[in-house]
């Protein structure tokens, strides 16, 4: 017995004529299955391919989206990095014209300097004025460009999508910007910088300047002529007239070899010894009645003259003036009668024939009656006194002593008068060159206040940069009408097939580029307008490098300022320590430390992708109104059909082509520059 249905068996596979097309005798397959299984095979390879090229093609169209969405981002970039450049240009421009303006006002102060600060104010006050042309054109250029950025961002972007058309599919579509109006504030780009009156300044202290020069001068030489006349001389002077008619000991009558270590005092302690030695000595020479009244003259004289310079004074303060008080002798009769030696009661008196007589001395042989005390040489003229028959002593005799010693060069006196004029001469030119200098200072303070206030102009909040598309760019790019799927090898299998029309949608935003961190952006526009420039030269340079110092120290705001600024203020050549210039050279250094500039991120910004919604939500739309946005697109947009559904009107105020931003003057030259950006390719886009 057998258990199982008989159709299990050979018998039964016998009985099943349909499945016999596929097995045959021998249990294997038949041609018909082979051909079978082969025909539903490539049926499945070919559906796959085909499904897979359909979703290929299908999800092309975001990619395509997001293409161009960081296409119309792109010229929001290059916008922003416009504005960086011209806002660096600015910056650097006043900053540069407000340093060379404090060099100026700082070697208007030193003398012999006065020439160049006039130089350097000159060209600070160019750059001033260029700067000032520079932001009016580059304010003008920038609003244009910023009005015109609409019509960029959507015109390169529609030129994106056009461009990834291929392979028999078309799209359309374009990226709108974000927000939709400027809400840029170049207000401070415009603001012009005032220099404070600095060139006023600088006329002053150049003034000032000239003054204390001359004065200096004028004491310098007084001092020279002084020394000279002191101990400089190779054949008489004061220390050797001491020398040889009062043998002075050298401690007390030194020999100093060179002006710098003389000064009016030294001549002061000579004459107090000189004339201490000259009355100790004094006695006639000779006998008779003439040589004991000359001789009683002569000591009349020492005495007047030691007493004179004893009360002679001469004191260097601290603060660098002098106080010179050198007595002057008389050197004749008329000057004599203006002095004490006129008017003291010092000549002895006698009654000689019941009147009151004067003489020379108690010793004169006319002196034979009683004495009447003394008398003065003006009692004498006046009548009050007699003279005395003997030696008939009268002023004359007293002013010929002087007269003597004073009038030739191998006189003591004649080389004391020189001086004495020489010390009147030098405090006058020291106490005029205190007052130039003090003058000077007080201009270098105000110099300094408004330098000070000139930085603070610059060192206001940055232009505030908020153009069309600064939130992002929100694309959509729409697939035209259904694409036939490629039937070469599945027309015999499969019927023809249409892939549909699609749209999509995708957002991009700028965002700071790391790797742009130390970028050089400014530096190859600094190089490539020096090339314009071609060379230079002379002190031009100098301004130039500085220029380029403050433009590349943009970035770092007041590291570099204060970098910058103090090494070209160090630079300067003749400002010695101590003098006026050196002090407001260092208050200057101080004040671009304490400015404060903001620094300024220099990061390059890239354009990527972002949600949609991070966009539109600034913008108040939402994915709703983006969908019937889509839905309602026309069938062959253009640019302006999108732009016109948001109510984006694009306008082009830059007449594309060639478009001039600003004409920037380089420093230190007359050379003027066009700022352009090439906007050729925007009447194509659209």
């Amino acid at each position: 017995m057998r258990s199982g249905s008989a159709c299990g068996g050979r018998q039964g596979r016998q009985g099943a004529p349909v499945l016999s097309l596929f097995r045959d005798s021998e249990d294997g397959f038949t041609t018909v299955a082979v051909a079978v299984a082969l025909l539903l095979s490539l049926s499945l390879v070919f559906s796959a391919a085909a499904a897979g090229w359909v979703a290929s093609r299908s999800s092309e169209v975001q990619r395509v989206a997001d293409a161009t969405a960081l296409a119309g981002e792109n010229a929001v970039a290059a916008f922003s990095t416009v504005v960086q450049v011209v806002d660096a240009c600015s910056l650097s421009l006043g900053l540069a014209g407000v340093v060379v303006l404090g060099a100026g006002i700082v070697t208007s102060c030193v003398p012999g300097l006065t020439a160049t600060g006039a130089r350097l104010c000159s060209a600070g006050g160019r750059i001033l004025d260029a700067r000032g042309s520079f932001v009016r054109s580059a304010a003008e250029g920038i609003e244009r460009l910023e009005a015109t950025l609409p019509l960029l961002v959507v015109a390169n972007s529609a030129s994106c999508a056009a461009a990834n058309s291929n392979g028999g599919i078309s799209y359309m579509g374009c990226a709108l910007p974000f927000p939709l109006t400027s809400e840029s504030d170049f207000s401070a780009l415009e603001r012009e910088v005032d220099d404070g009156g600095m060139s006023e300044l600088s006329e002053e202290m150049r003034e000032a300047s000239a003054a204390a020069e001359d004065a200096a001068r004028r004491a310098d030489e007084a001092l020279l002529r002084g020394w000279t006349a002191d101990c400089g001389s190779s054949l008489y002077c004061l220390r050797e007239r001491a020398d040889t008619l009062a043998s002075l000991p050298s401690t007390e009558n030194p020999h100093y070899a060179s002006v710098e270590s003389w000064s009016f005092g030294a001549p002061l302690l000579r004459a107090r010894a000189y004339y201490a030695a000259r009355l100790a000595a004094e006695c006639p020479e000779g006998q008779g009645v003439e040589e004991l009244t000359d001789s009683a003259c002569r000591r009349a004289f020492y005495e007047y003259a030691l007493d004179e310079v004893l009360h002679g004074s001469y004191v260097e303060m601290i603060d660098g003036s002098v106080r010179v008080d050198l007595p002057s002798l008389p050197r004749n009769t008329d000057e004599t009668r203006s002095t004490e030696l006129y008017t003291r009661q010092t000549w002895p008196c006698t009654t000689e024939d019941q009147a009151r007589t004067l003489h020379c001395s108690t010793e004169c042989p006319g002196a034979q009656g009683e004495p009447a005390g003394m008398a003065s040489l003006r009692q004498l003229e006046s009548g009050e006194v007699g003279s005395c028959e003997v030696c008939h002593m009268d002023v004359g005799d007293l002013g010929r002593v002087a007269a003597a010693s004073t009038s030739i060069n191998n006189g003591f006196e004649y080389h004391w008068r020189l001086i004495v004029d020489a010390s009147r001469d030098y405090a006058r030119a020291r106490s005029e060159l205190m007052a130039a200098e003090e003058r000077a200072r007080g201009l270098a303070e105000q110099g300094e206040e408004s330098f000070s206030q000139a930085l603070e102009q610059l060192s206001v909040t940055r232009p505030t940069v908020c153009p069309p598309g600064a939130w992002g760019c929100v694309s959509v790019v729409a697939r035209s009408d259904g694409k036939t799927v490629p039937t070469e090898l599945t027309r015999a299998f499969l019927s023809s097939a249409e892939l549909p029309a699609g749209a999509a949608v995708s957002a991009a935003v700028l965002a700071p580029d790391e790797a742009t961190e130390e970028n050089n952006v400014l530096s190859s526009f600094f190089d490539s307008l020096v090339a314009s420039g071609s060379a230079l030269g002379g002190a031009a340079d100098g301004v130039l490098d500085l220029w380029g110092s403050l433009l590349m120290g943009y970035g770092s705001a007041y590291g570099g300022v204060a970098e910058a600024g103090s090494e070209f203020l160090d630079g300067l050549d003749g400002v010695l320590g101590g003098s006026v210039g050196s002090w407001l050279r260092e208050r200057l250094k101080d004040a671009f430390h304490a400015v404060g500039i903001e620094p300024v991120d220099m990061r390059l910004r890239k354009p990527v992708l972002t949600n949609t919604q991070d966009v539109l939500g600034k913008s108040g739309f939402n994915q709703t109104e983006l969908r019937e946005l889509v839905e309602r697109l026309p069938d062959a947009p253009t640019i302006f059909d999108f732009a016109r559904e948001v109510g984006v009107m694009l306008s082009d105020q830059t007449g594309g082509g060639i478009f001039t931003v600003a004409e920037l003057t380089i420093p230190g030259t007359s050379i003027s520059i066009p700022l352009t950006i090439d906007l050729s390719g925007l009447g194509d886009a659209a």
